[in-house]
């Protein structure tokens, strides 16, 4: 029986909210000398009574967004089987198809689809020959989309994701500069400088976050998908999407059950971008499309005109 050989596998990953293109950000790696002259990196700062914190130099790296979930393959007699492993802390659709086949079958037929749930991972397929005395080969390509789209929102006023004075919206429901697609028309756009304090606006648990990246500019192929960002899981499996967070403005970890009015970030401006502000939206799976959805808002003078028709 000759082996059954996987050519290529290959994983596309929908990430949330933005396009995700190819440009590559700064990441953190960090680099120092110890007492006996020995050089170190780590993406992490080195504890105290290692080295003197002035002897430590940061690197800049490349850096892409961190996949929602990736393929893996696994022996399994003759064949093999395909396993999605969710790297977020939420249910992630996935969908399974093979881009390319030679004396290959599956088991169940490709393309499927199902949810993993928070940080599991499934066995999605089993693959094997058709016919054993010839060879095989194949490719198999992974989507993901986050959430559940078994989801069912419910109406819920949401609390204002700003601890400042003087805030407003710089662009609302349905903008023309980038509210123009169905991941962010029923998004807001809130100016506030860097560093402002953001606040989970509805209760839920942390499910995704993104902190390394730090440039910003108005080149969409080069800086959609590359914004620092927090997308909190609701009850009602809606997503809250709080982005262009500032360099390491994440104040939670994946997870986290938070509260409305706590604070879980700093605002900033990375990614696509034309200045400084918070992008708010609350976004719903419904099966392999991410959409944005309309919400209430109540800000410190009551409710808020979100804009759109």
């Amino acid at each position: 029986m000759r082996p059954l050989t996987p050519r290529r596998v290959a994983t596309l990953l929908a990430i949330a909210a933005l396009l995700a293109l190819p440009f590559v950000q700064a990441g953190k790696v960090y680099r120092w000398v110890d007492a006996r002259g020995v050089v170190h990196y780590g993406d992490h700062m080195p504890p105290a009574r290692a080295v003197q914190p002035a002897r430590v130099q940061r690197v800049e790296t490349a850096a892409e967004p961190t996949p929602i979930a990736v393929l893996r393959r696994q022996a399994s007699g003759p064949g093999m089987q395909a396993i999605a492993e969710n790297r977020l802390a939420g249910p992630v659709e996935v969908r399974l198809a093979f881009a390319q086949q030679n004396n290959v079958r599956a088991e169940p037929d490709l393309p499927m689809r199902t949810v993993v749930p928070a940080n599991r991972q499934s066995v999605l397929a089993y693959v094997g020959t058709l016919e054993p005395s010839q060879p095989g080969d194949f490719e198999l390509i992974l989507d993901a989309v986050p959430g559940d789209p078994a989801a069912r929102p419910r109406d819920v006023e949401y609390l204002l994701p700003l601890r400042m004075r003087g805030w407003h919206i710089d662009q609302g429901f349905g903008g023309g500069f980038s509210h123009d697609d169905e991941q962010n028309r029923f998004a807001l756009d809130l100016a506030a400088p860097i560093g402002t304090p953001v606040l989970a606006a509805r209760d839920g648990v942390v499910m995704q976050v993104e902190s390394d990246f730090a440039r910003a500019g108005l080149d969409r192929e080069r800086y959609a998908g590359r914004a620092n960002l927090i997308r909190v899981l609701h009850e009602d499996g809606t997503m809250a999407m709080y982005a262009h967070l500032k360099a390491e403005g994440v104040l939670v970890r994946p997870g986290q059950r938070v509260h409305a009015g706590d604070v879980i970030g700093l605002s900033g401006n990375t990614g696509f971008t034309s200045g400084p502000h918070l992008h708010f939206a609350v976004q719903v799976n419904r099966g392999m499309r991410l959409e944005s959805i309309r919400f209430r808002m109540r800000g410190p003078q009551g409710p808020l005109n979100l804009g759109g028709d």
